[in-house]
């Protein structure tokens, strides 16, 4: 087994897309991988198991893997909840795309 601390970055944290990402990736991997927080802890298997975790901004986590690859694995599964997903993508005054097509200036 290896384990490593991971702290979240994503602005809105760890919601239904971010998750449905991590989900996505770990599901792709044969390793038993599992995610502790203050509020529990979770199998990276199941979505719903993720997103009531409540993980917000700056949240600290730790992340366990064990199997083939664990440390490659768990390497990747890091730097997704590290990462600042855009959803929708900010436009370069920091609105929201879809804001700035519904705006009548």
């Amino acid at each position: 087994m290896i384990e490593r601390t991971a702290t979240i970055r994503n602005g809105q944290g760890i919601h239904c897309r971010p998750s449905a990402k991590i989900v996505t990736e770990a599901s792709r991997h044969p390793c038993l991988i599992r995610v502790l927080a203050e509020s529990g802890e979770a199998d990276l298997r199941s979505l719903l198991s993720l997103v009531s975790l409540g993980l917000q901004e700056g949240s600290t986590i730790r992340i366990q893997v064990t199997g083939e690859d664990e440390s490659d694995v768990c390497n990747r599964i890091v730097d997704l909840f590290e990462t600042q997903f855009d959803f929708p993508p900010l436009s370069a005054d920091g609105r929201s795309m879809v804001l700035n097509s519904l705006s009548t200036d």
